[in-house]
């Protein structure tokens, strides 16, 4: 019962919210006493990057190298993978990503070995009807299911699957680990989006809502930092509502810097909407990473962020096109700042990966 294989789409270094899940979930299943080895891709040209990340992990770490073409990537895979179930005698895989989902759930040698499925979201609201036929069938082949919000449970609702548990993402403190100086409540809020520049995570509904948020807030400021995917379509946006001296891109940071800058800051803002590939935020981890340094969060309703937010208490949910709610939900934090925080703090307590994953164990050992 002790021997876990991992199954990932994503893994650090590089960067995904998927990997960063299954590092954790790998990282704190290995303090629990269990033996994990995680199968993932190797995303660097030479993989100089993974090669000196995973020889300092406490777990082994097996890295198919990917191809230009995915059929390649996925033969080469599914051949580790295939050499793994026949030489390692595990109890447990555990599947986290699409591809990882059609590899564990479509391979019938692996019947005598329990499989828990990861879900996040989007891999569950696929618009190709192939592919949500390969979802379902796979879903249907696993002992255990695991959705991070109740927002991603509902896409598999209609299957009528017996075993699925919501557990929502953990977080972990010690990247969060900085000095704080009390924050003086001002009636000039500097917002922020930490997460890649894209629809999904939906800056541009926050540059849209800023010229009316300009008048009740004159110094009123936004900061953007993530990976600049859409940076060139945003700063357009932003130079034909006028706002550009409310706005600063700062690109991917450091995790020293991106603290540093979230701490000082007032709110954490993330009006996240569905695309129409069916990319949805599943769940929303930096809202409980912003609460943990005592920042209240806005965030989008009709998604997974409904799980990240206790709502009017660690923050405020609004759907994620109101401008009127956006500004009255800014107004309520700003004006009992101090309460939001502590709250806040509360929230995110209740979610570091060490109580997160109990949860995991109990469906592991079950």
């Amino acid at each position: 019962m002790n021997k876990i294989l991992i199954v990932s789409v994503e893994f650090p270094p590089q960067p995904g919210g998927i990997g960063n899940h299954a590092w954790n979930v790998a990282d704190q299943l290995t303090k629990n006493g269990f033996e994990i080895i995680v199968l993932t891709n190797s995303r660097s040209e030479e993989g100089k990057i993974e090669n000196d990340f995973d020889v300092l992990q406490d777990f082994k770490v097996v890295r198919v190298q990917r191809t230009h073409y995915s059929l390649f990537t996925y033969w080469n895979r599914w051949k580790v993978y295939y050499k793994l179930i026949k030489t390692e005698k595990f109890a447990v895989i555990l599947a986290s990503g699409k591809f990882s989902l059609w590899l564990v759930g479509l391979y019938p040698f692996s019947k005598k070995i329990k499989k828990i499925a990861v879900l996040h979201g989007s891999e569950v609201n696929l618009k190709a009807w192939w592919e949500k036929i390969l979802i379902n069938k796979s879903l249907r082949n696993m002992n255990a299911i695991i959705a991070v919000s109740n927002f991603t449970k509902q896409f598999i609702d209609t299957l009528n699957l017996s075993s699925v548990t919501v557990i929502p993402n953990g977080f972990n403190p010690k990247a969060f680990e900085i000095s704080l100086s009390k924050k003086i409540n001002s009636r000039s809020p500097v917002l922020i989006t930490v997460g890649t520049l894209s629809q999904r995570k939906g800056q541009h509904n926050v540059l849209k809502a800023l010229p009316e948020l300009r008048n009740k807030f004159p110094n009123i400021q936004y900061h953007m930092v993530g990976i600049p995917s859409e940076k060139e379509k945003l700063e357009s946006l932003a130079n034909d509502l006028d706002i550009t001296d409310l706005v600063t891109f700062h690109g991917a940071l450091i995790q020293k810097k991106m603290v540093a800058l979230l701490a000082s800051c007032d709110i954490f803002v993330m009006l996240s909407e569905s695309t129409v590939k069916g990319d949805v935020e599943g769940f929303g981890i930096a809202l409980i990473e912003a609460n943990y340094l005592g920042i209240p969060t806005i965030g989008s309703t009709n998604c997974g962020i409904e799980d990240a937010i206790d709502n009017h208490k660690s923050g405020v949910l609004v759907p994620h096109d109101d401008s009127n709610a956006f500004e009255k939900a800014i107004d309520k934090i700003m004006n009992d700042r101090d309460v939001y925080s502590m709250n806040a703090k509360k929230w995110a307590e209740r979610h570091v990966w060490e109580l997160v994953i109990k949860e995991y164990i109990k469906i592991i050992k079950n």
